[in-house]
Order: C-alpha cells, then sequence, then structure tokens
C-alpha cells in the first residue's frame, strides 16, 4: 500500500494529520509531476470514501458561518463523531494572497483531537469554493471523518457551487436580509435544502419574521421549479427554515434532526446516491473544461501569436469573435458554437 494512503486510511492522532495536510497540499499543486502523484493517491483513496455526510455551508459575510461551524463541530464531536472542516478563503484579486485565518477563528474546535480543519484559498475559483475543495473532501472521507463541512467564502445570490458537490446545502441567513422581494428572488435561495436563520437571539421578533417571509419564498420556488416541494409527502424532503443562535448554540438539536431527517429520506429515496453520481459526472465535465483551457494556452501556436493578436484587438482591428476563432484554429479546436 502507498505509504501516505496507509498514512491516511491506517492511522490516528498527529500521523494521520501530517498525512492528510500533505495530501491536501500535493492535490493543490499545479506542478506536472505532482498532479500525476495526486492523481495516483485519489485512485488508491477512492475505495475508502463515500461513507461520510458532506455538508455544505453557505451565506453572506458576516452572518457568523464560522461560529456556526465551531459551535456545531464540537456539538457533533461530543456525540461520538469525527468533524473535518474544509474552509475557503477569498483571494485577493490584487495580491493574490488569503488570510487562511479560519483556524483561529475556531479556536476550541481546532483543539479537539476529533477534528480537523484546513482553509484554502479560493485563487480566483468562481462559486465560493477552491478548486480543489472536491478532492480534499475524498482525504478526508478516507482518513474517517464522518462528517465533512465545507465553508464556502461569503457568497452572494450567484455563487452556488458548493450545492454541487455535498449532499446537503445548508444556506445561513441574517434576520435582517431583505424584504420579502429579496427573499423570493432566485439564485442560491432556490438551492438550498435547508436555511438557518443565525443570530437569532439578537433580535427575536425580526428573527422570526424572516422565517416566515423564507419558508413563504421556498413554497413559491418549489411550485416553479420542483413540483415535489409543493407535495406534502413524507417520503420526499422539503426545504425548512429554521431558527438559531450560533454564537450560544441554542437549536443545534433541531438543526442537527434535519440533517439527520434529510439524510435518512434521502438515502431511502434513493437521491442521496443518484445526486453523488450526477455531482461525479459534473465535476469530470468541469475538469475536461479546465484541462482544455489549459491545453489551448500552453499550446506552441497559440502562445506564439497569442500578443499579437491581443494587441490588434485592443487597437481595434480585430472583432473579438474573430481573434478568437482564430486562435482556436490554431489550437487544432473547431470554433463553430462561435
Amino acid at each position: 500500500m502507498n505509504p501516505t494512503v496507509q498514512a491516511i486510511t491506517a492511522t490516528t492522532g498527529s500521523a494521520q494529520r501530517r498525512a492528510i495536510a500533505k495530501a491536501i497540499t500535493l492535490l493543490e499543486s499545479t506542478r506536472a509531476d505532482h498532479r500525476a502523484q495526486a492523481d495516483e493517491l485519489l485512485t488508491a483513496l477512492l475505495p475508502h470514501t463515500g461513507r461520510s455526510l458532506r455538508l455544505g455551508i453557505s451565506g453572506v459575510p458576516g452572518v457568523g458561518k464560522s461560529t456556526f461551524i465551531e459551535t456545531l463541530g464540537v456539538y457533533l464531536i461530543e456525540r461520538g463523531h469525527r468533524v473535518a472542516v474544509l474552509a475557503i478563503d477569498p483571494s485577493s484579486t490584487v495580491s493574490g494572497g488569503s488570510i487562511l485565518g479560519d483556524k483561529t477563528r475556531m479556536e476550541r474546535l481546532s483543539s479537539l483531537e476529533q477534528a480537523y480543519i484546513r482553509p484554502s484559498p479560493s485563487s480566483g475559483t468562481l462559486g465560493g469554493v477552491a478548486e480543489k475543495t472536491r478532492e480534499a473532501m475524498l482525504v478526508c472521507e478516507a482518513a474517517g471523518y464522518d462528517v465533512v463541512l465545507v465553508e464556502t467564502v461569503g457568497v452572494g445570490q450567484s455563487e452556488t457551487a458548493v450545492s454541487g458537490m455535498t449532499d446537503m446545502f445548508v444556506l445561513l441567513q441574517l434576520p435582517n436580509a431583505g424584504d420579502d422581494l429579496q427573499a423570493i428572488k432566485k439564485g442560491v435561495m432556490e438551492l438550498a435544502d435547508l436555511v438557518v436563520i443565525n443570530k437569532a437571539d439578537i433580535e427575536p421578533a425580526a428573527a422570526i419574521r424572516a422565517q416566515a417571509q423564507i419558508k413563504s419564498a421556498l413554497r413559491l420556488l418549489g411550485q416553479q421549479g420542483n413540483p415535489e416541494h409543493m407535495r406534502h409527502d413524507a417520503q420526499q424532503w422539503h426545504p425548512d427554515v429554521i431558527r438559531i443562535s450560533g454564537l450560544k448554540g441554542e437549536g443545534l438539536d433541531e438543526f442537527w434532526s434535519c440533517v439527520t431527517r434529510f439524510r435518512d429520506l434521502q438515502t431511502a429515496n434513493g437521491k442521496l446516491a443518484a445526486r453523488r453520481q450526477q455531482q461525479a459526472r459534473a465535476w469530470m465535465g468541469a475538469l475536461i473544461d479546465s484541462g482544455l483551457k489549459a491545453a489551448f494556452h500552453q499550446h506552441p501556436a497559440v502562445r506564439a501569436s497569442l500578443a499579437a493578436v491581443t494587441e490588434q484587438v485592443t487597437r481595434g482591428l480585430l472583432p473579438p469573435s474573430t481573434a478568437a476563432r482564430q486562435l482556436l484554429a490554431a489550437a487544432g479546436f473547431a470554433a463553430t458554437a462561435m
């Protein structure tokens, strides 16, 4: 067995944590030789994956994601779970750097042996996650963490990639997040499996009002997009809205009850397995797109002519569409769709 695979799957404690950290660092590397090693590692780890609950947690900046995740992580560990947290930190568009300070913000959780926290930079990847979040999740699953929490960067209405890589998508909202119209805007809201009104202890009346508004919005979105949400079928999951206080730990019993009920229902009706299969296909497609883009930019003919063609476009001598077709043709790609 590969020593790294053995360290991840057959050990515990600090030795396993070091192996996990090295594996994720290898996955995040852009070197070609490291990429080949990472592919080999993932293939070896794959039989040990798939037995964890993957929970995506998103919300606007300031909604209290880190506080909620720390409180939830401690709550789960006290009940016998092992918890891995993959926290995505936004990268600067100017310097490219990230603070990666989530471990310091989760001081209680990071000190527990049954927890593993890995902050990663978004590095320009859209959707609120990092490029290698899916691979990192598989490493944590192979290490025996039965709950994997993916914390996105502070996201808006269109950054929803985390819903395409987790079993359950949880959206955190603030009590005063907007009016009724704001609540029914499509985007991140219609993908949520569970909406959580955090900081409900600060303004209880506002939290109750927000809960009622969002419940109405979810019913409307379900009617427009998923008729199953409108039928009160006990064998189907209907997106719900609950109130909690991540700081005080209030409402965690209800939250975890919703999560386990979701998992049990989706497992029984086969939708959890179907969701993971669809996610695997989408993941493959995304990697193909990424690989084609990289191959295009590395093609010798493209590298030889890109600067000159870009200069012509900049000076208004060549339409961008024509330039794109010329470059694609130089790389051997058909541009019939343009």
